[in-house]
């Protein structure tokens, strides 16, 4: 395997993402963030491809500080 891919390949994102958001309704931040790592860890558990998970670990790390850079020249 090896390649992240960052191409959509959800079936109905949209479903999905109600549910992401349905599943922390009445969560404080601290059980939100458990969630989200629990949700993590299941599916890293299940993609099992270290590199892929490297190379996600890599984007989403990218991403955040690339956002924060463009929100920081306003």
């Amino acid at each position: 395997m090896g390649d992240l891919n960052t191409n959509p390949n959800v079936p109905d994102p949209d479903g999905f993402y109600a549910e992401l958001i349905d599943a922390h309704e009445g969560l404080s931040d601290d059980e939100s963030a458990a969630l989200n790592a629990r949700l993590v860890l299941l599916l890293a558990n299940h993609v099992g491809d270290r590199e892929a998970l490297r190379q996600a670990i890599n984007h989403a790390s990218h991403a955040i500080v690339a956002r924060e850079a463009a929100e920081f020249k306003m």
